[in-house]
């Protein structure tokens, strides 16, 4: 038998005015794209915003459904605008931030399996890191270097060669 260990590094800031200006205000749109979330059901709105290697902003933000899991979650939204409408480009960095109705907000918070396994696959695909910004409405901020640190042991397209 053999143990083996698996980890990644992620940074901690202790607020958006400890980021740098790029960050930073990547992180203020996602914030202020949770407006845009249509959530009348879990009230926990999700934006995500992306700069993209040839300068352009892209937001997306989670969009549920009377039948509740068919809705889509702000990282899958953004990524598919990308995908659809700026395929020549590959994301930089993409800052999440979130409001819950029923919570302060006060935390970083990272996306959900799905979404995991799209920026992943997004990342193999574009061949170039997404660096992760993650955050609530306040308090501390992660910047994680690559998305697909937060998926070990990835199911990928390989597997199905």
């Amino acid at each position: 038998m053999q143990k083996k260990e698996q980890s990644f590094t992620f940074y901690v800031y202790d607020s958006i005015e400890d980021l740098n200006k790029e960050d930073a205000a990547l992180l203020f749109e996602a914030i202020k794209e949770t407006a845009h979330a249509y959530a009348p059901y879990s009230h926990f709105r999700v934006g995500a915003v992306a700069k993209l290697s040839d300068g352009k902003i892209v937001a997306g933000s989670n969009q549920e459904n009377a039948s509740f899991p068919v809705g889509i979650c702000a990282e899958r939204v953004l990524l598919s605008a990308v995908s659809s409408s700026h395929s020549s480009a590959y994301i930089n960095s993409l800052a999440i931030s979130y409001s819950d109705e029923n919570s302060q907000s006060n935390h970083p918070i990272s996306p959900c399996g799905i979404c995991r396994q799209t920026l992943l696959e997004y990342e193999q695909r574009m061949q170039h890191p997404i660096k992760l910004i993650l955050s609530g409405k306040s308090g501390k901020i992660f910047i994680i270097p690559n998305a697909s640190s937060l998926l070990p042991l990835a199911f990928t397209g390989e597997e199905l060669i």
